[in-house]
């Protein structure tokens, strides 16, 4: 998961929403640029050998690049060999001259992207939201801007009550993030917001980035959802703050977990445990994760929320194989890791961490019980995670009181499912399908 925030000090810099930036470094991108090109502008070309709606131009399948991009540019994108024998401009994008992904598609048209195509992208995306979703009646904690899926590449934005908190992933947001929280902000009525960079944005993009605020965002403001109130701490969570995208999967728990036993298993600020007591009912909660914060952040949401849960920190495989050899089970157990594969390099750990984990949880889940297991993991596919979930089922026994002879536990698939819709997936964009969760019966 990428690492907490931290609250800046910096001074929110203003701009005019198209001036230039002459005389700056080809690989350093400006603190702000413009949302559009000018219309008179002589943009870079960047010829690919096909068309592609996917948002993601990779650098090894540009063909050609004539000008001079610089980071941030805006880019116009061709591809080859129409009957004329000349490249066809089909999209315009946001250029990285450090990056693998060399170009990011905003606009797939002949027509340059403008202040109307803008304010365009933002009101479809609030529209989502605001009256298709009808969150606002719901909850006062969701997803606004949903990176590609919603035409922002690079750059997820989240509504906390009166705040939105920006984390950005592409050097082609970073400089206009600001531009675009004000209309969101405009739209919204939100007052305060934060911006802080993804924890690979250096690595991957090869620029860094400050976190930033608004001058009074608060140190924490409390959301609800479900009749359940958790408190949101600005500098101390998890990606912009507060896990949005689970929204659905903690009101399906809850729905389950009247007069039970719960273990919440990797369980942060207590999101799952919490819904379970206060919502769901359950009999006894018990929530554990290794980060000694964002657990003190857990006991205040059960406070707030005047219910009973067991916090512990501790390492989730230490934590399960103690449990195992005390005997203990629980009816349901919820096993939502952090993502263990940021990258093609960690893949196969991963996959062994996520094999791991799912089977000494099984064997904590009472005959008959359930369990929720999920992975954040883009980069595991649904289908392999489906299979991995099937293997560790195959080696998960009973304690041997309960299974003299060890065999491999009967296991139902109840429904599979992901994250909230406030988070669509692109169709163009599959990789947007990241969170995958599988609803079991041992």
């Amino acid at each position: 998961m990428p690492p907490r925030p931290h609250r800046s000090s910096q001074t929110k810099r203003k701009s005019r929403p198209n001036q230039s930036f002459s005389g700056r470094s080809p690989y350093a991108p400006p603190d702000m640029a413009p949302l559009w090109p000018e219309p008179s502008a002589s943009l870079s070309r960047v010829v690919l050998t096909k068309p592609t709606n996917h948002p993601t131009i990779y650098r090894k399948r540009i063909r050609s690049i004539s000008g001079d991009p610089r980071a941030g540019d805006w880019v116009a994108v061709y591809h080859e060999a129409n009957e004329s024998g000349e490249p066809e401009l089909f999209a315009y994008g946001l250029f990285n001259p450090k990056s693998e992904v060399a170009v990011r598609l905003v606009r797939w048209s002949s027509q340059l992207p403008d202040e109307l195509f803008w304010d365009g992208l933002v009101e479809r995306a609030i529209a989502l939201r605001s009256d298709t979703l009808r969150l606002d009646a719901q909850t006062n904690a969701y997803r606004v801007i949903h990176a590609e899926a919603d035409g922002f590449p690079g750059l997820v934005i989240d509504r906390y009550d009166d705040c939105l908190s920006a984390e950005v992933f592409s050097i082609a947001m970073a400089p206009r993030v600001e531009a675009i929280l004000g209309r969101v902000a405009a739209k919204l009525g939100t007052r305060h917001w934060l911006i802080q960079p993804s924890p690979h944005l250096e690595s991957q993009e090869g620029f860094a980035l400050a976190s930033r605020n608004s001058p009074e965002l608060p140190s924490q403001v409390i959301v609800s959802e479900q009749q359940t109130q958790y408190r949101v701490h600005f500098g101390t969570g998890h990606k912009t703050g507060f896990f949005c995208d689970q929204r659905d999967n903690r009101r399906q728990l809850a729905e389950y977990s009247q007069g039970r036993s719960v273990l919440d298993v990797c369980c942060y600020t207590g999101g799952f445990a919490i819904m379970a007591a206060k919502t769901g009912g359950a009999s006894e909660v018990t929530g554990i994760d290794l980060d000694e914060e964002p657990l003190k952040i857990a006991k205040q949401n059960a406070a707030l929320n005047q219910v009973r849960v067991k916090f512990t920190q501790a390492d989730a495989f230490a934590y399960m194989r103690d449990m195992l050899r005390a005997g203990k089970q629980f009816d349901i157990v919820v096993l939502d890791p952090p993502k263990l594969i940021r990258n093609r390099a960690e893949l196969e750990d991963g996959t062994r961490k996520h094999l791991d984990l799912n089977r000494l949880a099984m064997q904590l889940v009472r005959p008959g019980g359930m369990m929720l297991t999920c992975s954040c993991a883009g980069l595991l596919q649904s289908a392999e995670f489906t299979r991995l979930v099937r293997s560790a089922s195959r080696t998960a026994f009973l304690p041997s009181e309960l299974n003299p002879n060890p065999v491999p536990r009967p296991m139902q698939i109840l429904s599979h499912s992901g994250a909230a819709p406030c988070h669509p997936v692109s169709a163009n964009c599959p990789e947007s399908e990241y969170l995958k969760a599988m609803w079991l019966r041992l």
